[in-house]
């Protein structure tokens, strides 16, 4: 029987590859480098050489965190991903692969992020957590006991980076168009075709206190060709708190500068009474849609404001959906869904 442990002295791949024909349990493997070099190229798939201490390397992690078993064959596969808002783009991604004596018969492979960066963004623990669980998370790739499934692996990474580069993406733009909302002398045209600025020439400078033990929930932006709508769910114990309220987001000039800050519809129980209103500020409609919404929902008690900032493309009936969905992940997120 050929001997597990591969000679750490390969000159290249291909007498890695020739090396593994050779050991019938291992053929496998050899197999499936030289599937990943038809898919991705020769020169994406290269063995892994470990760098000394002192050298230079900014673009990749300079030791693997797993440990060094006798036996165990590791090599790089470098491929390139392209975020969903920017096709045009190519962000180069470093796979370690590690192999242990085992695999494919009993254990599944590692895979390592030796990339530093994905585009512009700084690899977190998140990502690398992610990455390095591929074949033991609930969400990766299943691993089934004699089977190869590196390629599954690298795939589902790519997957997973665009996912994680395209939250950045959109967080980053959701502050350029605030910054560029805030602009004081920039005119701009709604979906209804009025002019913003005309809008807010009474925004108020001093900030307005929230009623005493009232917070908002504040969900997750929705960015849609360069709009972004904003939800926030606070409970409200009696109708007059609601100016109140809606004063204090408008004191805040980063709100208060959107095409419409505070579109927004509650619903109070006071005794056997019910009270409820909606505003669609400028926005036609959005604030009936938002009244129904609670109403289904039978949500009582609560208030919610969408805030829009519009990025001068129009969405056309798209608009609405993101308002109604912005409101219900603030509600979501508020557990006001949760009551019975």
């Amino acid at each position: 029987m050929t001997s597990r442990t591969p000679s750490p002295h390969f000159e290249s791949l291909e007498c890695l590859i020739a090396h593994l024909s050779d050991d019938p349990e291992r053929e496998p493997i050899a197999a499936e480098l030289g599937v990943l070099q038809s898919i991705y190229g020769d020169d994406a798939v290269r063995l892994w050489r470990p760098r000394s201490p002192g050298s230079q390397s900014s673009g990749t992690y300079d030791h693997p965190v797993n440990g060094s078993e006798k036996g165990t064959i590791r090599y790089e596969v470098t491929v390139s991903i392209s975020p969903v808002s920017d096709p045009s783009a190519s962000y180069p991604l470093t796979l370690l692969i590690s192999l242990p004596p085992t695999y494919p018969t009993s254990s599944p492979p590692q895979l390592q992020l030796l990339s530093r960066y994905v585009g512009p963004f700084g690899v977190d623990s998140v990502l690398f957590g992610a990455v390095l669980r591929t074949y033991i998370s609930r969400d990766g790739v299943e691993w089934i006991e004699g089977g190869v499934c590196v390629f599954d692996g690298v795939e589902w990474t790519r997957e997973r980076c665009v996912e994680w580069v395209g939250e950045r993406m959109s967080v980053v733009r959701v502050g350029e168009l605030v910054r560029e909302d805030e602009k004081p002398a920039q005119e701009q045209s709604d979906e209804q075709g009025g002019r913003v600025e005309e809008r807010r020439q009474d925004v108020p400078q001093e900030e307005v206190e929230m009623p005493e033990g009232t917070e908002f929930t504040v969900a997750e932006p929705i960015v849609d060709r360069k709009s972004v709508f904003i939800g926030r769910a606070c409970q409200i114990t009696d109708p007059s708190q609601v100016p109140v309220i809606l004063a204090h987001l408008m004191s805040d000039r980063r709100i208060a500068r959107a095409a419409h800050p505070i579109i927004n519809a509650w619903r109070c129980r006071v005794g056997s009474n019910l009270h409820q209103d909606n505003d669609d500020d400028g926005e036609t409609a959005a604030g009936g849609r938002l009244a129904h919404l609670l109403q289904i929902l039978e949500v009582e008690n609560v208030l919610v404001v969408v805030t829009r900032y519009y990025g001068g493309i129009h969405l056309g009936p798209d608009r609405f959906k993101h308002i109604n969905q912005a409101a219900r992940n603030a509600l979501d997120l508020g557990g006001f869904l949760d009551a019975p």
